[in-house]
C-alpha cells in the first residue's frame, strides 16, 4: 500500500477537520474598489508586459437600459393619458406581439385599469443572454394615473438610455407583476413600483479586446496566451488588432474578475521571470494594503504559483489567509478548504460569509452543501442567511421549494435553529421560513392596509379564516379555510383562484407585496413566533 493518501480520503479528512474547528469554537462588489488597476501593477517596473499594457477592454459590465409599457390589471387607478409619441410607438408594439388577435390598441391605453409607464433598469451586459434583472416602473408625470399596485407590466421592450426610437436595437426585454413597497415605508409611492427579476438580456455580448498599436504578431500571442490559460476557444483574432472573447463557464456571473484576470496577464513565459513575478505578487498580497490587485494576478497566472502560495495559509492576517486561500481555490486545488474553513465557523471573524463564498464557488459541491448545511444553526442569523443562500445557488435539498401562482418562490429551511420569515425585495422573489414548523396562534385577527384580506381566528377555532374582497367587484368576498402552519396559509392566500370546471380549491390570489407586508404585520403583532427579515431594495436610478 502506497503512503500517499488518494484525493478523496485526503478531501474527507479535510472536511472532517474543518467540523473539528467549528465544533470546538462552538463549545468554547469585492473587485471593484482598489487604488491601482490589476494591468497598472502586474506591468509595472521590469516584470514584462501584460495584455492590459497592450489593449483597452471595450465591453462595459453594466449598462443602463430605458423603454414604455403599459401596466394592465389595475382596480381604476390607471389613466388614458399618454404623449403621442410614445402612444404611436405602443400602439405599433403590442399589434406586433399579437399579430392574431383582434384587439383595440387605442381602448386599451384609454381603460383607467392601464397606466403608461417608464421602464429603468442597469442591465448585465457580457456574456449574459438569458439573465434576469430588476427594472423599475414608474407612472408617467403629469397623468392621473394614482396607483401601480396590483398590476401587471405587459410585454416592454428596452433599448440603451438615450436611444428610444422605433428603429433603436431592443438590447433587453421586461414583463411581470408590479411589485409596490409597503414593508418599508408607511406611505409607498404607489406610482413607483419593481418587476423584480423581470428583466431579460436578449444578447450574449462578448468582452471586445482591442490592441492600442494593432499588428498580426502581437494579436496572435495574446489570442494563444488567452486560450492557453481559459480553454481553446475562448480568444479568437477577427484583425490584426481585434479579438474577441467569450467568457468561459467557470466566471459567468464573475464577468468583471475575468476581464481584470485578462489584463494581467503575461504575454512571455521564461521560467526566471516566472518566479519573479510569483515572488513579487505573493510578498505584495501578503503585506500591500491593495490586496485585490495582488490576488488577481496571482490567479491569472495559474497553478504555477500554488507552491509558494500555499505558505500564506500561515499567516497571522486573516486576510491574507482569506485571499490567498480563495486563489488556491479557484485554481483547481482543495489544499486551502481546512484553512478558510476556520474562518467560516470563526464567530468572531468578519470574513465569514466571504470565505463561505468562496468555498461555494470553487469547492466540490458535497464539501460546500456539508459546510454551509452546519451554518444553519449558526446564532448569528446574517451567517444562517448565507448559507441558505448557498444552498439554495447548489440546489440542495435541504432547501423545499415550491413556485406560487407564477409570481414567487416559497422555501423552507428546517436545518435550522432560527425562527425566521425572510423576504426579498430584489432578484428573484422569495419568501423563505426558516424553522420546522412556523405556525399561526389562535385567536388572531390580521388585515391587509387596505382591508381587502383578513386572517382570522378566534380562541379556540380549529382552523384559520382567509377572506378576500375581490379588488375588481368589491361586493364579491372569497373564504377560504387553512390550517395554522404558515405554508399551507401563504400558499393558500396566493395561489391563483381556481377556474371554472377545474378540480381543486384554488387560492385567494393575494399578491407577493401584499402577502410579506402581511407576514410582517404577523409577527410585529405576536401572531407568528418568528423574526421578519426584508432583503433591500433594487439599486436603480
Amino acid at each position: 500500500m502506497s503512503g500517499y493518501m488518494s484525493v478523496s480520503n485526503r478531501k474527507t479528512v479535510c472536511v472532517i477537520a474543518v467540523f473539528a474547528i467549528a465544533c470546538f469554537a462552538v463549545g468554547c462588489g469585492r473587485w471593484g474598489g482598489r487604488s491601482k488597476g490589476t494591468d497598472e501593477l502586474a506591468a509595472e517596473g521590469d516584470l514584462g508586459a501584460t495584455i492590459g499594457s497592450l489593449a483597452k477592454v471595450l465591453s462595459p459590465d453594466l449598462m443602463a437600459v430605458q423603454g414604455y409599457g403599459l401596466v394592465g390589471g389595475l382596480r381604476g387607478t390607471g389613466s388614458a393619458e399618454c404623449p403621442p409619441q410614445i402612444r404611436v410607438y405602443l400602439t405599433r408594439h403590442i399589434l406586433r406581439q399579437l399579430p392574431e388577435h383582434k384587439i383595440d390598441v387605442g381602448k386599451l391605453i384609454n381603460s383607467r385599469n392601464t397606466a403608461v409607464v417608464q421602464v429603468e433598469g442597469i442591465m448585465p451586459v457580457v456574456g449574459s443572454k438569458g439573465r434576469n434583472f430588476d427594472v423599475r416602473v414608474a407612472a408617467l408625470t403629469g397623468t392621473q394615473t394614482s396607483s401601480l399596485e396590483g398590476g401587471w407590466l405587459y410585454g416592454a421592450e428596452l433599448q440603451a438610455v438615450g436611444n428610444f426610437g422605433i428603429t433603436s436595437r431592443v438590447i433587453a426585454k421586461a414583463a411581470g407583476p408590479v411589485f409596490v413597497d409597503t414593508v418599508s415605508i408607511s406611505e409607498a409611492d404607489k406610482k413607483l413600483g419593481y418587476i423584480l427579476a423581470g428583466g431579460e438580456v436578449l444578447d450574449d455580448n462578448k468582452v471586445n479586446l482591442v490592441l492600442r498599436r494593432g499588428d498580426f504578431r502581437t494579436t496572435g500571442v495574446i489570442r494563444n496566451r488567452l486560450n492557453k490559460r481559459f480553454g481553446f476557444g475562448i480568444a479568437k483574432a477577427v484583425s490584426s488588432g481585434q479579438i474577441i472573447l467569450t467568457v468561459p463557464a467557470k466566471y459567468r456571473g464573475q464577468e468583471r474578475k475575468f476581464i481584470s484576470m485578462v489584463k494581467a496577464i503575461y504575454l512571455d513565459q521564461t521560467l526566471e521571470m516566472t518566479t519573479k513575478r510569483i515572488d513579487t505578487f505573493v510578498k505584495q498580497l501578503a503585506v500591500s494594503e491593495d490586496k485585490d490587485a495582488s490576488e488577481i494576478v496571482l490567479e491569472a497566472m495559474g497553478s504555477v504559483v500554488l507552491g509558494k502560495l500555499r505558505i500564506l495559509l500561515n499567516s497571522s492576517n486573516e486576510q491574507v489567509r482569506l485571499r490567498a486561500g480563495r486563489c488556491i481555490l479557484n485554481l483547481g486545488s482543495d489544499d486551502s478548504l481546512l484553512a478558510l474553513g476556520k474562518i467560516v465557523f470563526d464567530e468572531g471573524s468578519a470574513n465569514r460569509i466571504e470565505a463561505l463564498e468562496a468555498i461555494t464557488k470553487s469547492a466540490s459541491r458535497s464539501d460546500a452543501a456539508v459546510i454551509s448545511r452546519r451554518l444553519l444553526s449558526e446564532s448569528d442569523f446574517d451567517v444562517g442567511l448565507a448559507a441558505y443562500e448557498q444552498l439554495r445557488k447548489l440546489g440542495d435539498v435541504s432547501v423545499t421549494q415550491k413556485f406560487i401562482a407564477r409570481s414567487f418562490y416559497l422555501e423552507q429551511i428546517t436545518q435550522t435553529g432560527h425562527r425566521a420569515i425572510y423576504a426579498s425585495r430584489s432578484g428573484q422573489p422569495r419568501i423563505v421560513l426558516f424553522g420546522a414548523s412556523l405556525r399561526c396562534r389562535d385567536n388572531i385577527f390580521v388585515q391587509s392596509a387596505d382591508g381587502s384580506v383578513t386572517i382570522n381566528a378566534p380562541a379556540g377555532q380549529q382552523y384559520v379564516s382567509l377572506i378576500r374582497r375581490n379588488p375588481k367587484r368589491p361586493g364579491s368576498v372569497a373564504q377560504l379555510k387553512s390550517s395554522f402552519g404558515l405554508w399551507d396559509i401563504i400558499h393558500t392566500l396566493c395561489a391563483e383562484p381556481a377556474k371554472k370546471g377545474e378540480q381543486g380549491r384554488g387560492g385567494l390570489g393575494v399578491s407577493y407585496a401584499e402577502m410579506i407586508a402581511l407576514l410582517k404585520q404577523m409577527c410585529d403583532k405576536g401572531a407568528v413566533r418568528a423574526t421578519f427579515r426584508a432583503g433591500p431594495l433594487p439599486k436603480i436610478g
